[in-house]
């Protein structure tokens, strides 16, 4: 199991947040996991992550939102995430993080039925 605070898990957590901000158009939970994305946007910083692939972790984040528990409030968009993700590690590592730019591009990055 991954330690909840090494470096892979905070950026899996982090993806999995803004992936479920993309999906789930529910404001008060929109808030939330904007506060939650800057903390672990800052937690992140910290830490190194040379050694961790995107990509894989990427996937894992993207299989975390979309838990079947979410999927009924799922309204923002009928998607299928990219296999790929759309943000390079330092966009999302980086002092220039902006929660509501990354939120968006993983939105328009999302194939659209």
């Amino acid at each position: 199991m991954t330690d909840p605070t090494s470096p892979a898990a905070t950026l899996r957590a982090l993806l999995a947040t803004l992936v479920k901000s993309a999906l789930i158009a529910d404001e008060a939970r929109l808030a939330a996991w904007r506060r939650e994305a800057v903390a672990l946007h800052g937690r992140l910083r910290t830490q190194d992550l040379s050694g961790l692939k995107l990509d894989g972790i990427w996937t894992l984040a993207v299989r975390e939102a979309e838990a079947p528990d979410l999927r009924p409030d799922e309204t923002q968009v009928s998607l299928t995430m990219p296999q790929a993700c759309p943000l390079p590690l330092d966009a999302v590592a980086g002092p220039g993080f902006d929660v509501d730019a990354a939120i968006e591009r993983i939105r328009k990055s999302a194939s659209t039925g």
